[in-house]
């Protein structure tokens, strides 16, 4: 077993066919083909031609209330799964460049580019790092059970980052906004990865905190069954042999061992481990190995 694993099932080769969707000229999402069917359902909004869907350009003022119009019916006919009501951008580079904006339940069947936040929440007892993790709830949509981060979620369009992270913490840790607005922001990591709903183009804006001794999480959304405090090593452990954890938490805790010289520059797989971290967003052009 080892952590690079799961870098590699992030970024598995792509083995079925996706089509890109342009919009004045540019690819902004990847989408399969029975998803494309549906979506010619409305075919002044897509045009299927030559292995393709195109969104004419000058639909783009409209498209986000065209596209909520879509994302209701298909989730009435059970196409996609129910709307969440949490705005995503539809763009090709920072979320302030979006051209308009669809629901969240959405994203991944139109493979856009989507971001979300993570948060590391440790204490230190003496030279030791503990780690507080999270365990999903077994009602939860994607990774019923699995383990977590302290905090994360999406980030959804038009809200500020620290604001974003604030009401996370609140929602899934019971941490109040004093405490919330101490976490470090450390960097960002990628993936590119075909899932169930959809491909996801992820990225991942990543946080630490050190947390006073005295503090215990608490949940107050349904989201989290249990919390554990862990030592680094276990936590390390866990990742390198088992696939406990949901499957992008996996790469966040991989950059913090890595930042924290658990994962140092001996270890066999150090540079893949490294590179793998930050790949291109987007549908790989060939797959390649680490």
């Amino acid at each position: 077993m080892s952590y690079l694993r799961h870098i590699r099932a992030c970024n598995a080769p792509v083995t079925e066919s996706f089509l890109p969707w342009y919009i004045d000229g540019r690819v902004y999402g990847w989408i399969r083909p029975a998803m494309a069917a549906h979506l010619t359902d409305w075919p002044d909004l897509f045009t299927h031609q030559d292995g393709a869907l195109y969104t004419p350009l000058a639909r783009v003022p409209e498209l986000t209330g065209r596209l909520a119009v879509v994302a209701g019916d298909l989730a009435a006919r059970g196409v996609v799964t129910a709307l969440l009501d949490e705005p995503y951008p539809i763009t090709v580079g920072g979320r302030e460049q979006a051209v308009a904006t669809v629901d969240r339940a959405l994203a991944a069947p139109l493979g856009l580019r989507s971001f979300g936040q993570h948060l590391n929440g440790y204490v230190r007892d003496g030279e030791r790092i503990l780690m507080w993790i999270g365990r999903r709830a077994r009602d939860r949509l994607i990774f019923p059970g699995a383990l977590d981060q302290l905090v994360a979620g999406g980030l959804p369009h038009g809200v500020d980052l620290s604001e974003n992270l604030v009401k996370e913490c609140a929602e899934e840790a019971g941490m109040p906004e004093a405490l919330a607005s101490r976490a470090r922001p450390v960097g960002v990591l990628t993936y590119n990865h075909v899932a169930k709903r959809g491909f996801r183009p992820d990225v991942l804006y990543c946080y630490d905190m050190e947390l006073p001794a005295d503090f215990a999480p608490h949940n107050t959304d349904g989201e989290v069954e249990e919390f554990l405090l862990l030592s680094l090593e276990e936590v390390a452990r866990i990742v390198r042999e088992t696939d406990e954890f949901k499957l992008n938490c996996n790469l966040v805790i991989i950059d913090f061992l890595v930042r924290h010289g658990v994962i140092g520059p001996d270890h066999p797989d150090y540079l893949a481990i490294v590179i793998g971290l930050h790949p291109a967003v987007g549908m790989p052009e060939t797959s390649r190995e680490l």
